[in-house]
């Protein structure tokens, strides 16, 4: 049985072993969209240091509040989330489930866990992005769409300079 808590600093390891797990396959459908050169400037040095610094920052922030979902003692997905009071707006700023659990629902507990927090800090919108034309994020948008989010038709467009 999954559980879902709050995040606790002895959770950073797993949190962050999780993440590079998860999001493997979301870099590299990244990097065949990009391009090796592109790829490798946006992620510099290279992906998984990049998006270690990047879930240790969020984990260590006081921006965000972060649950962890728990099974049989092991952390096995987690959310953070944080208010931007000035556009009225939360975020639902970083979410990983690892491989071996996913397809299960926990992804969209997690999901709506945040959403919950989100309103109940009175924020009349809440908001979560994932990349849009690649595989890698097939999962993450069917999560999003099953708690209720709605796709916005956004373009972003990288050089390399």
């Amino acid at each position: 049985m999954v559980t879902i808590r709050a995040f606790e600093d002895e959770d950073a390891a797993a949190v962050v072993a999780l993440s590079l797990r998860a999001w493997e396959p979301v870099h590299a459908s990244l990097r065949e969209v990009m391009g090796d050169e592109l790829f490798e400037l946006r992620h510099r040095p290279n992906w998984r240091a990049k998006q270690q610094r990047d879930v240790e920052s969020v984990l260590a922030g006081e921006d965000f509040t972060v649950w962890v979902a728990e099974e049989a003692g092991a952390v096995v997905g987690f959310v953070a989330a944080t208010i931007h009071d000035d556009d009225d707006v939360g975020e639902i700023q970083m979410l990983a489930v690892d491989p071996e659990r996913q397809n299960r629902g926990i992804g969209t507990e997690l999901t709506e866990i945040a959403t919950d927090w989100i309103r109940e800090s009175g924020m009349p919108v809440a908001f979560i992005s994932t990349g849009g034309e690649s595989t890698g994020h097939d999962a993450a948008s069917a999560t999003y769409e099953k708690a209720g989010y709605r796709r916005l038709p956004i373009a972003y467009y990288l050089k390399a300079l």
